[in-house]
């Protein structure tokens, strides 16, 4: 029996059906999360320990199996174990072997091209499977060997262990808190609370604060309200007295008692000068005093403030009375220039003159900021309030710079920061704006300190200069900002130096910013409003530190919201520009001065001192943070520690010098420490604080960069402990990253041994192979990884160390050679099986030195090492010999040790025996890489240098020689088609890669293609058919006719369709998409293509298309209808009825179909077929899956295409009778579309009534079934009232063409006979419904259902809404008429609306003909139905409650009608009067005095009888009142004894008769608004008829006419003007002027 049979007999078969299903969830576990990555990479650490006992192939030997299923089988094996294995995933949990683990020897597929610049090999392709993740596989594993590059599991970056980014920083670590102090002042005189390692070490003045907070110092002297710091503590009180003291807390003077000083009020602000031998106080009355304290008794200078007279008449400057000084400062070196501003918003600077004492000297004051109350605001503005927050002048530094004599001053408003120089002149330097970025709607707070420009020791790093700017810190809200000032020299001596101020860092804190002060040149102090400290770093913005000084109760006082109350209580919420409340201000309590912060409390007064640093690591060190101690001293190395620090340099060279000694000190002392603890007593150090101790020593150390007092130091501590495990621990991460890769021996080997007793072969690998070769005892580490064989560490290891490349591939192959024994599985011992899982290691290895790669890391070796290893490997493996290794031994590796003589090239064969596709898998990367290129320089390389015989044999190893063995070697009978198909796919791939360096016969790439076509497994399908893609692409065969045969049983479809489309076989390429299952979709597209003009094909391939669709019509239509129906439609529409007949069994897909075509969307391209047989079968597929649209549709299509006869039955069988009901009125047959409709509301009448006869009805549906009912009566009623509307509509436009008249007496037409069928049957339906429900209890009144017996003939359908059906009822009746009286109306029939005027008496007028006229057709029809109602129902009592209804529907419809028209009305005659009342309060006023037609005045000062004009209107005033009193129609002017005389005077029109009989129409609101709005003026003036005849004895001309273009005329002449133009007045009088 052959090897083949044996196989097929032996269950590979299961095997690789059982592939066929895991593969698709390999592909996809390729593409899996990071999380699923982590997990898996972790079970894959996971070794079996032993083999399940139900696994028969292990105990006994298998029959015989071809060679690669050696390795096919420990791979199975491997997964059975891996299966079983524990998942904690823990590396602990990892099972104990002596073995190298199965990770180590796989690769991970990667998608990445080889190092020397090598493509994918196929692109597109899935990422493969590792081998060791395929249970059970066949002998033709679908692993796609070509699509993937072998990588080892170390190289995986995703198995490296992370190494936390600072160890030493990973937890908080415990101390106790020392109270020990060491204190900066006298201990004696002060308390210190802080630990002495703190930052800032707060003490409280103790003697200072007993003088001055006590009882007897706040009676004597006050409370103190503000605080100044220099050579001495200076503090002002609320009694005007200056208290200074020396640091020695000792009271050096009281300055003020006995002056004017004390009577000034509080002290609001204080000063000291630069050389400390002045201080200003300002006090709440706005008064400035200056004290000598040499001459401490009087004042050296007195500013008071403003007399009241100056503020009169302006003749000087100054503080207004009783505003309190808010700031104060000194200008450069001056004991006699001052700034000053008080808390409304005004700044001042003061300049003394020399003299002897205060009498002898003079001060000039000047206005630098803000206005007086009372003076005038600039033109187009407003003064906004405003206050000075933040105000300080420019200290002096140890430089001289230009803006020392400048007096450059600081003030911060709510809306700008000003920077003015006050010397020789006052002016504005620079101005900024409040920063957009300031929180709406918080707090309002304000401050600003100066750093002067100072020498420094050392050049700024960042600059390099010697000098530092002067700098600015202000703070508006949360926002601070650093303004530096640079100083541009002037080019011309006499101009003075030029300045830039430029905001160079800005920062926002998380709450308002209450005040600032600079610690240092490079500190900022930030105090926030809710007393947090924070420290910043000045050109990073970066906060190093934060305190809580709530706890200090640190002073503060509201100095600016009485000022800024307006400003606050005038916020808009909508504008986010200011803000919501004003804050305290501390800037008076919080100081800073020479690295010194002070606080003035309400109760005390406290100094923060900074730290040393060597002060604060022995403090800690004296507490026993020994952690704490070496993170904070490896800060200061590093130059990570803040800069509050006291003692270091900037200069990283001495800070390094400085500090390593100190830190070593400090690691040996805390290593002796703790280590002797731990000698007295175990438990009294945990395992946890070694760890931390640990980690914090590797840390500093690899700071200083000092590893060898880790390993010669610390490692021994931990050694002579028995706790090394730790230290090992924490080193694994640095030699995994790379920072440490110099290893001792000693901590090697403990490495290792503690590895392999914890069963971490895995890690200790990994840890092996990123260290330094050259630091590694080679003998030793060589025999400790054959010794546990750690392959991966060893290969390494003679890679790196000895530069041997062939040695460790023996090895590996020596794993081979028990495994296949004449090629044959012999072994069955677990050793057998872990040889077969460390052999796997050779294709990784192999793959990643011939692409000139380091393994297992990855790195790319040296060119020359390269090329040698290269050289050296392709001598092994096709030199076609043994080999004796090493040169000079007797070693010679056997592949076959139980025979005579050896195979041709055994060490290929070996490889190849065990695992044929993953060799290949590697020769196919190695193809990629330059080394195999026939180039000159490797060919003159070979020859002209003297090289051993493997590397001038490897040199002339290329690609056409390594493909030529791997044919013989594979071609013999050796190896059955499972292992030959990968040569065919390897040879096929890359012929078309490398044209210029393969060559092959004809004939052998046809026997490629046909074993391609001949592959073994279903998993290798779309493997080979990209393989023989690949191939045609470069290789076109002579008998591609006698392949295709080949090609559909191997189904490639894709290389058919090319075929086919090549030789314009288009039927055949169709048959061919059909088949294809995995593009059957793309047919459409294909379709599409070829059928269209464009595509020129001829008849005989068109018929060859419509052949195959008309075929596999029925699948064509499965794959979806609709797409079919478009691209027959398009190309082929005289196969819709085929196409449809091929699916008649499936309706739904007919009714798809035809609807695409039929009834195309509006994107579509698709023309509407109008074939009548299509239509009618939509049709009738319409009335079984659509029939709510039927009606719809049928209205639309044109009645020649439907056929009444072929439609009716199933429109009646499914009920869609609506559209029968139409098709039956489009065919003409209107009687009886009628007659059908009637009939079927008389079926739903059965059914309702079948319903409420129910003897056992469904409760729950009840009502839902009647109310259903109902609407459908509803339905049909309303489709019948559209065809009689139709018929009365073609009708009566029949008639009007015709010119006849509608039908005398009582004979109906057609049409009103249709509306008679309809009425009647409503009506007698509506009768006999109402009837039955009206029998039915109310649902109130309905007895109890359960179980109650009941006395009635039958049961009636409980919880039925009798009214709800009723009213729904009745409304058809409604409806119907309703449409009836529309319909046979005419618009001159049709009634008025009703309208709220009041109902003239019959007698006042005619009442008007046509609404006289009457509808004789809605008459007829009506006599019709009550003769036919009366002939069928002699008792006509049954018919009152339904024309009731319809009579009581017309009467509800006129009454809404009414009252929508009185509403109308009313909201007219509102708008009407309103408008009337402004134009009668308006009044019109004429353009002049006189009539523009005589000239004589008529009105004004000097009209003749101008008394009579104003008597005759109170006299119209009166008799208009006594008209509206009596409501009479004298009082509007119409009648009554003056009637005459008044009417139509000041409207422009005259009111005769026919003026009002043409006003009847308007109603009586309307013309009386208009008349009144009008004729006021022309009625007063129209009095003068008679009375100016009395007095002047000249003829009267009448009243006057205003017209509405304000020209006034006598009546009379206007008449006479109209009459010579010819024109009357009929309708009004016109404008002679302006027509």
């Amino acid at each position: 029996m052959s090897q083949s049979q044996d196989r097929e007999d032996d269950g590979p078969v299961g095997g690789m059906a059982e592939e066929a299903e895991m593969a698709p969830a390999d592909d996809q576990g390729s593409s899996s999360s990071d999380g699923e990555t982590v997990k898996r990479d972790r079970d894959e650490d996971y070794i079996p320990d032993a083999v399940e006992d139900d696994q028969p192939a292990i105990d006994s030997p298998p029959p015989s199996a071809g060679p690669s299923y050696v390795s096919h089988r420990y791979r199975e094996l491997l997964n059975a174990q891996h299966e079983g294995a524990a998942e904690d995933g823990s590396a602990d949990a990892i099972p104990r072997l002596a073995a190298s683990p199965r990770d180590s020897m796989l690769s991970v597929p990667d998608d990445l091209p080889s190092v020397h610049g090598s493509v994918v090999s196929s692109p597109g392709s899935s990422r493969p499977p590792s081998l060791a993740l395929r249970p059970g596989l066949s002998p033709t594993p679908s692993f796609r060997p070509f699509d993937h590059r072998f990588q080892s599991r170390i190289a995986s970056p995703y198995l490296s262990s992370p190494r936390p980014s600072s160890p030493a920083f990973l937890s908080a670590h415990s101390r106790n808190v020392s109270l020990s102090s060491q204190l900066v002042l006298d201990s004696g005189d002060t308390e210190t609370p802080s630990p002495p390692w703190e930052v800032v070490r707060w003490t409280k003045l103790r003697k200072l604060n007993s003088q001055v907070f006590s009882e007897a110092g706040r009676r004597n002297f006050g409370s103190p309200t503000c605080l100044a710091v220099a050579a001495t503590i200076v503090l002002g009180t609320s009694k005007g007295i200056i208290l200074v003291f020396d640091y020695s807390q000792t009271i050096k003077m009281i300055i003020g008692p006995g002056t004017k000083a004390v009577e000034s009020g509080p002290i609001t602000a204080i000063a000291v000068s630069a050389d400390h031998t002045t201080i200003a106080g300002g006090h709440a009355n706005g008064n400035i005093f200056t004290w000598d304290t040499a001459r401490a008794a009087r004042p050296f200078l007195a500013i008071p403030h403003l007399d009241p007279a100056h503020l009169l008449n302006r003749t000087a400057d100054g503080h207004r009375p009783n505003v309190k000084i808010a700031h104060l400062g000194f200008l450069g070196t001056r004991h006699t220039a001052l700034v000053s501003a008080d808390d409304q918003g005004m700044a001042f600077s003061h300049l003394a003159t020399r003299g002897t004492g205060a009498l002898g000297r003079t001060v000039k004051t000047t206005r630098i900021l803000g206005r007086y109350p009372d003076s005038k605001p600039p033109p187009g503005k407003t003064l906004k309030p405003s206050t000075v927050l933040a105000f300080a002048s420019l200290p002096l530094g140890n430089v001289e710079m230009a803006t020392d004599t400048m007096g450059l001053t600081a003030m911060l408003t709510p809306y700008l920061l000003v920077i003015v120089s006050t010397t020789p002149i006052a002016q504005t330097q620079h101005k900024s704006a409040r920063p957009k970025e300031v929180a709406a709607h918080s707090a309002m707070t304000g401050c600003l300190a100066w750093f002067p420009g100072v020498k420094l020791k050392v050049a700024d790093p960042v600059t390099g200069t010697q000098f530092s700017k002067v700098k600015l810190v202000y703070c508006w809200s949360n926002v601070l900002t650093v303004l530096d000032v640079e100083e541009i020299p002037s080019e011309d001596k006499d101009k003075p130096t030029g300045f830039k101020f430029r905001a160079r860092s800005r920062w926002k804190c998380e709450e308002p910013i209450v005040a600032v002060q600079w610690l240092s040149r490079s500190v900022l102090t930030v105090l926030t409003i809710s007393q947090r400290l924070i420290v910043l770093e000045d050109r990073s913005m970066r906060m190093t530190e934060a305190f809580d000084l709530i706890h200090k109760h640190i002073y503060h006082a509201d100095l600016f919201s009485r000022q800024l109350g307006a400003l606050v209580e005038q916020l808009d919420e909508e504008d986010p520009s200011m803000h919501g409340v004003v804050a305290d201000a501390f800037y008076m309590s919080f100081k800073t001065y020479k690295g010194r912060l002070f606080l003035l409390g309400f109760n005390d007064v406290s100094i923060g001192a900074l730290s040393n640093w060597a002060d604060r690591l022995i403090a800690l060190m004296e507490n026993g943070d020994y952690v704490g101690a070496i993170k904070l001293a490896t800060s200061y190395y590093t130059g990570d520690a803040n800069k509050l620090t006291v003692g270091l340099p900037e200069d990283s060279q001495l800070r390094h010098s400085m500090v390593q000694n100190k830190l070593m000190e400090i690691m040996s002392a805390s290593l002796k420490y703790v280590f002797g603890q731990r000698q007295k007593n175990k438990n009294s150090v945990e395992d946890g604080h070694l760890q931390e101790l640990a980690e914090t020593c590797f840390v500093a150390c690899r700071s200083v960069e000092d590893d060898d007092f880790l390993f010669d130091e610390v490692y021994e501590w931990y050694e002579d402990a028995g706790v090394q495990g730790i230290f090992l621990e924490t080193l694994e991460p640095y030699i995994l990253d790379g920072s440490i890769t110099a290893i001792p021996p000693v901590v090697v080997k403990a490495m290792v041994g503690r590895s392999v007793s914890k069963g971490w072969e895995s890690r200790l690998e990994e840890v092996i192979c990123r260290m330094d070769t050259a630091t590694l005892d080679l003998d030793q580490i060589t025999l400790l990884c054959k010794e546990h064989r750690l392959y991966d560490a060893l290969l390494y290891v003679w890679n790196q160390g000895l530069n041997d490349f062939i040695t460790p591939l023996f090895d590996l192959l020596s794993l081979l050679v028990p495994l296949i024994p004449d090629g044959q599985y012999s072994g069955s011992s677990m050793d057998a099986e872990m040889y077969g899982v460390n052999a796997l290691k050779i294709f990784p290895y192999l793959s990643y030195v011939l692409t000139g790669r380091v393994y297992p890391t990855g790195e790319a070796l040296a060119e020359d090492v390269a090329q040698k290893a290269k050289a050296e490997l392709y001598w092994l493996l096709f030199s076609g010999k043994s080999i004796t290794w090493p040169k000079g031994s007797n070693r010679r590796l056997l592949t076959r040790p139980n025979q005579s003589q050896e195979p041709s090239f055994p060490y290929l064969r070996l490889i190849l025996y065990f695992d044929a596709a993953s060799f290949l898998s590697v020769v196919n990367e190695a193809f990629e890489d330059s080394f195999l290129n026939d180039s000159p320089e490797k060919s003159n390389g070979s020859s002209g240098r003297d090289l051993p015989e493997e590397q001038i044999f490897g040199m002339t190893v290329n690609r056409q020689y390594i493909v030529s063995i791997l044919t013989e070697i594979m071609n013999s009978a050796d190896f059955s088609p499972s292992e030959t198909i990968y040569l065919d796919m390897f040879i096929a791939r890359n012929l078309p890669k490398y044209p210029q360096y393969l060559l092959f016969p004809g004939s052998t790439l046809t026997k490629v293609l046909v074993g391609l076509c001949k592959y073994p497994g279903s998993d290798l399908a779309e493997d080979a058919q990209l393989s023989a893609e690949y191939l045609l692409s470069v290789y076109q065969p002579p008998d591609v006719t006698d392949l295709i045969p080949l090609f559909k049983e191997a189904a490639f479809y894709r290389i058919l369709k090319r075929i086919y489309r090549g030789d314009k076989q288009y039927g055949k390429l169709i048959e061919t998409y059909f088949e294809d299952p995995d593009d059957q979709e793309a047919i459409f597209t294909c379709v599409d293509v070829y059928l269209r003009p464009q595509a020129g094909l001829t008849q005989r391939q068109i018929q060859d298309v419509h052949r195959v669709i008309k075929e596999r019509s029925a699948e064509f239509m499965h794959l979806d209808p609709a797409l079919a129906a478009r691209t027959i439609a398009k190309h082929a529409p005289e196969l819709h009825q085929h196409v449809l007949d091929s699916v008649h069994a499936e309706p739904e897909l007919q009714y798809s179909y035809l609807r695409t075509i039929l009834e195309p969307e509006k994107d579509t391209t698709v023309s509407r077929s109008t074939e009548r047989d299509l239509v009618e079968q939509y049709v009738r597929l319409m009335c079984q899956f659509n029939p709510a649209h039927v009606s719809d549709y049928v209205g639309l299509v044109q009645s020649s295409n439907l056929r009444l006869e072929q439609l009716l039955p199933t429109m009646e069988e499914t009920g869609v009778i609506d559209a029968a009901v139409i098709l039956m009125a489009k065919e003409g047959q209107v009687q009886g579309a009628v007659g059908r409709l009637v009939k079927h509301l008389e079926t739903l009448e059965s059914a309702l009534q079948g319903l409420l006869a129910a003897s056992q009805p469904d409760t729950q549906h009840a009502q839902e079934s009647a109310e259903e009912l109902v609407h459908a009566l509803r339905k049909f009623v309303l489709v019948g009232i559209w065809l009689c509307q139709g018929q009365t509509k073609t009708a009566r436009a029949a008639a009007g063409r015709r010119g006849q008249k509608p039908p005398a007496g009582e004979t109906l037409s057609a049409d009103e006979n249709l509306w008679l069928d309809l009425i009647d049957a409503s009506v007698q339906i509506t009768r006999r419904l109402s009837l039955s429900l009206q029998d039915l209890p109310p649902k109130a009144d309905l007895p109890p259902t359960n179980g109650a017996t009941h006395h009635h003939h039958h049961q009636h359908p409980p919880h039925l809404d009798t009214d709800k059906l009723l009213t729904l009822l009745r409304s058809l009746v409604q409806t119907t008429f309703t449409a009836l009286l529309t319909s046979t109306s005419t618009p001159s029939s049709l009634p008025p609306p009703p309208t709220t005027a009041p109902q003239r008496p019959a007698s006042t007028g005619p009442v008007p003909t046509q609404n006289m006229k009457t509808n004789l057709s809605f008459l007829r029809i009506l006599r019709a139905f009550l003769t036919r109602a009366a002939a069928s129902s002699p008792n006509l009592a049954d018919l009152r409650a339904v024309l009731a209804s319809v009579f009581s529907a017309y009467a509800y419809e006129e009454s809404i009608l009414r009252l929508s028209g009185r509403l109308l009305e009313r909201s007219l005659f509102v708008d009407g009067v309103e408008r009337a009342v402004e134009l009668r309060q308006r009044g019109w006023r004429p353009r002049g005095s006189t009539c523009e037609a005589c000239g004589r005045r008529v009105w004004g000062p000097g009209v003749q009888g101008g008394r009579g004009y104003y008597e005759a209107w109170e006299e119209r005033e009166v008799g208009r009142r006594r008209g509206r009193a009596f409501g009479s129609s004298e009082g509007r002017g119409g009648g009554g004894d003056d009637g005459e005389e008044y009417t139509g005077k000041g409207k422009g029109k005259d009111l005769s008769l026919r003026a009002r009989e043409d006003g009847a129409g308007m109603g009586e609101t309307e013309r009386e608004e208009e008349e009144e709005g009008k004729r006021d003026l022309g009625d007063a003036l129209g009095q003068q008829v008679a009375s100016p005849m009395r007095r002047d004895q000249q003829p009267a001309l009448g009243p006057l006419v205003l017209l509405a273009c304000r020209h006034i005329y006598h009546r009379s002449c206007l008449d006479t003007l109209l009459a010579k133009d010819g024109a009357g007045k009929e309708g009004g009088y016109k404008c002679p002027i302006d027509g």
